[in-house]
């Protein structure tokens, strides 16, 4: 596979976090990009370059203050660079870039025109939401026969920002895990995933990421996912608990406050049933599966969210599957209600 310069350095590549410059498109950003795949997440997104965010797209600001807001391209950047410092040497892909909910406008010459006048110097537009993920494949590890790649994701949505306002910190999630390449399904622990990070500048994000790498454990996430392959769950037991996973979008509230979260929704869950029978990689095999298996169909429902709550989802997987794995094994009741 080859490797593309996609920004010049102004600085050494061994430039450390106290060197950090604020200009982050000055950044190095040394890639190898991998064979075309089925891409990471599926809903409602379509994928894009980074390119096409610098030179297409205009960047939201504060309406009080015109205030600039962090773009989605800094934001790619900012973690780009962390990545390279922390994991430095080894070979970082290409960010993946997905987005959605895009926003017209236009300029004001234009503003009398009629729409099919229009010219694409007339037009402008931003996505409200972006999802990226960057592969790291020089860090892989083999978990019950998968190969297992290192990966970086980040989300932004604006749509949790107060726009309309003075300018304050904005909303970001970041995770690191592994990327499942038999199904391109992300693996992701909680020590892994910043929920929410407040940010109100590049180099903000780029701390933010540095520390997130720093708490990941990547041994314990690793046994973690090895140890979910010794436990197998029969069809009778995959029927329950399928069945108290629909069962538990219905609860009372108080009811669901004394079970453990479970993010994933009815279509998600119907989605698991049907990729049992029809999966290519992890359908049940003499009317039985592991729970790395019965993991990936969760993983795998759950490409089909939204991007804003794709990460949560993820790392409510690996809860529900240890969860599981724990009561059927009898450690830890905290999930029997979804067995028994």
């Amino acid at each position: 596979m080859e490797t593309t310069n996609l920004l010049l350095p102004s600085t050494q590549r061994a430039a450390k976090a106290n060197e950090w410059k604020q200009d982050v498109e000055e950044a190095v950003i040394i890639t190898e990009q991998p064979a075309k795949r089925s891409p990471f997440i599926e809903a409602n997104t379509t994928e894009v370059t980074l390119d096409h965010l610098k030179n297409d797209c205009i960047i939201p600001t504060f309406a009080k203050d015109n205030e600039v807001c962090i773009s989605h391209q800094s934001f790619i950047e900012s973690v780009y660079e962390a990545a390279r410092d922390f994991y430095h040497g080894e070979t970082i892909c290409t960010p993946e870039i997905r987005t959605s909910h895009i926003v017209r406008g236009r300029i004001p010459e234009a503003i009398n025109k009629r729409v099919d006048q229009l010219l694409e110097s007339d037009k402008t537009m931003y996505y409200e939401r972006m999802i990226f993920n960057i592969e790291i494949p020089s860090i892989s590890r083999n978990v019950n026969g998968n190969r297992l790649n290192l990966c970086i994701t980040g989300c932004k949505s604006y749509a949790r920002d107060n726009l309309s306002g003075k300018m304050t910190a904005q909303k970001f999630n970041i995770a690191v895990g592994f990327l499942n390449l038999a199904c391109t399904n992300q693996c992701l622990s909680t020590d892994g995933y910043k929920e929410e990070i407040k940010a109100t500048s590049s180099r903000g994000l780029y701390q933010f990421t540095l520390d997130l790498f720093g708490q990941y454990n990547v041994a314990k996430h690793i046994h973690l996912m090895q140890s979910l392959g010794d436990t197998m769950l029969s069809e009778k037991q995959f029927c329950q608990i399928l069945g108290r996973m629909r069962l538990y979008n219905y609860l009372p509230q108080h009811q669901q406050r004394m079970l453990p979260r479970l993010l994933i929704t009815d279509s998600q869950i119907n989605n698991v049933a049907k990729q049992y029978i029809h999966d290519e990689n992890f359908t049940g095999t003499n009317s039985e599966l592991s729970m790395w298996m019965f993991y990936n169909l969760i993983t795998g429902a759950n490409k089909n969210s939204y991007l804003d709550s794709f990460l949560g989802r993820s790392v409510n997987a690996t809860e529900i599957s240890v969860g599981m794995t724990e009561a059927l094994n009898h450690r830890d009741e905290a999930y029997s209600w979804f067995i028994e």
